[in-house]
């Protein structure tokens, strides 16, 4: 990984119902425009997915693979040098789509089919390790309760991320992500941020999700359209405190933030500084 600034992994949906774009990259030539100006706007990482994430129209295997294979397929031609990641917890579309190119497996929901981690041992290929609290797929939280959710995650991701390197997986290809709002309310989504240090102190490279993101609107009472601020101020927060990837739908505002946190924290050099030499 780079080391003047975490990376950036941009969000693109294959779906009609997506809570952020509401379909607007479901059609191929929308989706492929949107990587093309993610990686235009400095993504390192585009994250693929074919299923939204909360409650919705059931979505079959067979149809996840439409909307994602053939897709990863035509994104590594075009783009053989970006980072490519998939959006699944099905080991079917893992398979498939690491035979198309992709590079990693963003596993959302905490391994709900054991299978997907057999999928990156077998292919070399990076895995996340995520946090849902024992939630089922596409379901939302309900009186979600830890006596210590921070401790939890972290005891939780890490003890699969050492499993996954005793499985064959890559170790350098694992990221670990608190999975904020997955299993979780607001008050605990705003406990992991507030103690990132914690996660980023496993030695893990940690993956930030906030993405204007049910906790950042619940804490600022903002609608989904009115949630950057909001997001762009817990990504500083997390970037400040050593997260290594952030998945992001800004990815230029986002790109900003994380130049500004580097240059400010001394890993990267300002990108000009005349004031008070000349």
């Amino acid at each position: 990984m780079r080391q003047d600034r975490a990376l950036i992994m941009a969000i693109v949906n294959r779906t009609p119902d997506s809570f952020y774009d509401r379909g607007s990259t479901f059609g191929r030539d929308q989706a492929l425009a949107a990587v093309e100006r993610a990686v235009a706007d400095g993504a390192d990482i585009v994250d693929i997915g074919g299923v939204k994430a909360g409650p919705g129209a059931e979505v079959g295997v067979p149809e996840e693979i439409r909307r994602v294979v053939p897709f990863v397929t035509e994104v590594r031609a075009r783009f053989p040098d970006l980072a490519i990641s998939v959006d699944t917890w099905r080991h079917e579309v893992g398979r498939l789509a690491c035979e198309a190119g992709a590079d990693l497996l963003n596993d959302t929901w905490a391994g709900a089919d054991p299978k997907l981690a057999d999928v990156a041992a077998e292919f070399g290929a990076g895995y996340v390790c995520t946090h849902t609290g024992g939630a089922a797929p596409r379901t939302r939280p309900h009186r979600a309760a830890f006596v210590d959710v921070v401790a939890d995650v972290v005891d939780e991701v890490t003890s699969r991320a050492d499993a996954l390197v005793r499985a064959g997986v890559p170790a350098a290809g694992i990221l670990i992500d608190p999975t904020h709002d997955f299993g979780k309310n607001t008050w605990h989504s705003l406990e992991l941020t507030r103690r990132f240090a914690q996660l980023t102190g496993t030695g893990w490279p940690v993956l930030a999700a906030l993405s204007n993101k049910d906790f950042i609107g619940e804490a600022l009472d903002a609608a989904v359209p009115d949630r950057v601020a909001g997001s762009l101020a817990v990504t500083a927060v997390c970037a400040w405190e050593g997260a290594a990837v952030f998945r992001a739908h800004n990815i230029a505002e986002t790109r900003d933030v994380l130049d500004m946190v580097a240059v400010v924290s001394g890993r990267k050099a300002p990108a000009r500084a005349v004031r008070g030499l000349a």
